[in-house]
């Protein structure tokens, strides 16, 4: 399936990139913008930007969308990467920072432990740095979510991913239910840190099933959601149903802010979980807890 012209991506600055990637490569850290071959690498890079992907880069699930390698094996954390992250923050000038893992089922805090020693070496390092972490589900465990929320972050990200009826496909060691009693639990235990949720379009969902977990997710709290377009890795991976168009993306955000209430959608064909995260700090100031 061709890919329409929406989906063309402008071209990047490719000095900046290439000082965001040496400093990434100095200091040993990987990013999801490369691990997930992300569309907007170019941009986020050249703006000095970047998610980074702690635990990896190999992820014990094997998503059939994901571009992230797939890795069972038992890995011991590496105690020096909260310090080299906190590092780059710094170096970086980041007034935000995202914080995301692959999924560490492994582990037996599913690598809880090292989100709280991540956000702690920032909080050193850069303290006026405003935090949002993207995590996985912890397989349930909620005594590691709340050792995670423990420590405070600003913002906490969990992608939903897919529309309920296509999990067994899409996130076959996932839980539907799983992530939406994830996100309810933050806002009840901790009610002033900003909630968000992700998800794909174009593998196989209709718009009235969009709505569907539109609403969902509002019944369990969530602030902020992002909704982009799905673009298959490669031919191993689940091929793309539909291309949604510009102005759809447009009806789910007016949708999501002015009839269902969210105080923020970021939707269209490119965007991802941590596009334009930044854009988070306004809502502190318009809307503070």
């Amino acid at each position: 399936m061709l890919k329409p012209s929406w989906l063309r991506v402008k071209a990047p600055q490719q000095e900046r990139i290439g000082q965001v990637s040496d400093l990434l490569l100095d200091l040993k850290l990987n990013t999801v913008c490369q691990e997930a071959s992300c569309p907007n690498i170019g941009e986020c890079f050249a703006g000095g930007t970047a998610t980074f992907l702690i635990m990896g880069p190999g992820c014990t699930r094997a998503c059939p969308y994901c571009d992230i390698d797939f890795d069972r094996s038992v890995r011991p954390l590496d105690p020096t990467e909260p310090e080299r992250l906190g590092e780059a923050v710094a170096r970086m000038g980041l007034s935000h920072v995202v914080i995301t893992s692959v999924n560490r089922d492994d582990l037996s805090d599913g690598g809880a432990s090292q989100f709280v020693a991540c956000i702690e070496e920032v909080r050193k390092k850069s303290f006026k740095t405003t935090i949002e972490l993207l995590i996985p589900d912890f397989c349930g465990d909620w005594d590691a979510l709340a050792s995670v929320m423990q420590a405070a972050p600003n913002v906490l990200n969990h992608n939903i991913e897919t529309v309920s009826r296509l999990y067994k496909k899409v996130r076959p060691q996932g839980g539907y239910k799983r992530s939406l009693e994830l996100l309810s639990r933050i806002r009840e235990s901790w009610p002033k840190t900003y909630t968000k949720s992700g998800f794909m379009v174009g593998l196989g969902e209709t718009d009235d099933e969009v709505i569907d977990v539109l609403l969902d997710l509002k019944k369990n709290n969530v602030d902020i959601v992002t909704i982009g377009q799905y673009l298959s890795p490669g031919s191993k991976h689940l091929p793309v149903d539909r291309f949604v168009t510009p102005t759809q993306f447009e009806l789910y955000k007016k949708k999501g802010e002015e009839e269902i209430g969210f105080l923020q959608i970021i939707s269209s064909p490119l965007t991802r979980s941590s596009y334009h995260a930044g854009e988070v700090q306004l809502l502190m100031r318009t809307h503070p807890r």
